[in-house]
């Protein structure tokens, strides 16, 4: 008797709703990425308010919030330049591997939620908690009521990855 090797079926996206949260989620994170991250990135000035959209929702969040965002040093533009460049295009790609069940994109989510969850977690609620004095939120239940996020949903997703050929099971 020959044996067969089994080949593992992936499920389809409606048998998959972490999937299509994350797809909810990553698609956010697309949008949040342009608005927000790219404004520090490019060395526009969000001190006042603005008739620009865009301009005004990062003075909005960050005024009496984060001022790391708001003054960012150079270390910081490069963190939201990662975000803005790196991150967002990785969204794009993430979403889409979601959608068609793309176990390729597996290895990738890890390095992603590994990366983002130690700068985002470490690095920079370091600064605005523990930092200089200059750097601290004076807001904390907003800071992290719009960056906790940005770190507990790759952690979920670096869970939802932690076995290969991750589109074969619900989570």
């Amino acid at each position: 008797m020959s044996t067969k090797k089994r080949t593992m079926v992936n499920l389809p996206l409606r048998e998959r709703p972490v999937d299509i949260f994350f797809m909810l989620v990553f698609s956010l994170f697309i949008l949040t990425s342009c608005i927000a991250d790219m404004v520090p990135t490019l060395g526009i000035d969000f001190n006042e308010p603005s008739s620009n959209f865009i301009v005004n929702a990062n003075y909005w969040y960050a005024e009496g919030t984060d001022p790391l965002f708001q003054n960012p040093p150079i270390w910081m533009r490069i963190v939201t330049g990662l975000s803005a460049l790196v991150y967002m295009p990785f969204y794009i790609i993430l979403v889409i591997s979601l959608a068609r069940g793309w176990n390729r994109i597996q290895l990738f989510a890890v390095i992603y939620a590994t990366m983002i969850s130690s700068i985002t977690g470490i690095i920079v609620f370091g600064v605005e908690f523990f930092g200089e004095p200059e750097w601290l939120t004076p807001n904390p239940l907003k800071f992290l009521s719009f960056n906790l996020p940005y770190v507990l949903l790759p952690l979920l997703l670096l869970v939802r990855m932690r076995k290969p050929l991750p589109f074969t099971r619900k989570f």
